[in-house]
């Protein structure tokens, strides 16, 4: 045990995430059956002070109306700067500071001492106050262009589940959320607890990777509108071949220096990494529908060989293929066992 948990302030704002509260409430609220000694001090902490309601959002959908409830805090902000941990669940705006007061109370806890937690957009809430100033920091990954932007001093890292300094600390999405909530525990109070907690909540107690392992990759459609769409095509349908620059260049009749400046124009990169990541994204496919051994998916995805798959998945996504299966897998290997068996015999 590194230190007491002592008491864990949980910054309530107008339209933040409901869910991220709840995680933050779930996990530190209660210890799990058998523990014995100290645990967390859980306090609800809002700008009207104990008992007034704040507005979580429900669920986000782009900005039309979304669905949202009142839940009380307990505490005022005053609370934060006593608090040993402040943890900010994400906000409801990535474009907006939170009221002025509510920066001052977070600059005043972490002047204190107190250890400082974001989830998702959280680390807009930190950063905002100064607290990420010259610190790497993370978000959900759609978020990280915004936090950089709007926060040059603050090191994005938009790669990694979350950050792990001893006194400030920031998480990706909710999952990585529920990550970074048992890194606390285990740092506070030992492996056993943080695993009883994740056997309670029913996750995980320890993901491998990054993020970038979540990050959507489709097709990007080419920006002009000219030319590369029935070359992608004709690729697309190919990618188990040993295709390369020279191969696209000769489908399109042009030579390699044009088809690297159409694609630049086009789609905002080259050839060859475009090619990586589409054969990166169909054996992300297969890891997740088939039950394809691993050398077969390379193969497939025009990847080549299984040791080769695996230099790009550590490289690319931090993560060997068969972690990433085990985390995204979305058949159940023994009902799945026919579908296996004629995905290897197709041609």
């Amino acid at each position: 045990m590194t230190r007491v948990p002592g008491t864990l302030a949980v910054l309530l704002l107008d339209q933040q995430a409901a869910i991220e509260v709840a995680l933050a409430c779930q996990t530190f609220g209660t210890p799990p059956d058998g523990h014995w000694g100290d645990w967390y001090d859980v306090q609800l902490c809002g700008v009207g002070g104990a008992g007034a309601s704040v507005a979580l959002r429900a669920w986000f959908d782009h900005g039309g109306p979304a669905g949202t409830f009142g839940l009380r805090a307990t505490h005022g902000l005053d609370a934060l700067t006593t608090a040993d941990t402040v943890v900010v669940p994400g906000t409801g705006d990535v474009h907006a500071d939170p009221p002025a007061e509510v920066l001052d109370a977070v600059r005043a806890a972490r002047a204190r001492g107190a250890r400082m937690v974001s989830l998702c957009s959280g680390a807009f809430v930190l950063a905002a106050a100064g607290v990420l100033d010259g610190r790497t920091a993370t978000s959900h990954w759609t978020h990280t262009p915004t936090l950089a932007s709007r926060f040059p001093d603050v090191k994005v890292d938009p790669n990694i589940l979350y950050t792990n300094d001893p006194d400030v600390l920031t998480s990706a999405g909710l999952m990585a959320g529920i990550d970074l909530c048992l890194h606390l525990i285990r740092e506070d109070l030992g492996a056993e607890a943080a695993n009883a907690v994740a056997r309670r909540m029913i996750v995980p107690p320890h993901r491998a990777g990054g993020q970038a392992q979540y990050v959507e990759s489709p097709i990007p459609a080419a920006r002009s509108g000219a030319g590369l769409g029935e070359v992608l095509e004709w690729v697309m349908a190919r990618l188990d071949q040993p295709i390369g620059v020279r191969s696209i260049a000769a489908r399109a009749g042009v030579s390699g220096r044009t088809l690297i400046r159409r694609f630049q124009a086009e789609l905002g990169t080259t050839p060859s990494r475009w090619l990586l990541d589409q054969r990166l994204s169909r054996a992300r496919e297969l890891l997740e529908r088939t039950g394809l051994p691993v050398d077969l998916v390379a193969e497939r995805s025009g990847l080549g060989t299984a040791p080769n798959l695996r230099a790009h998945f550590a490289r690319e996504f931090g993560i060997s293929p068969t972690e990433y299966r085990r985390g995204h897998a979305r058949f159940s290997p023994v009902s799945n066992a026919p579908e296996s068996r004629l995905a290897v015999s197709e041609p």
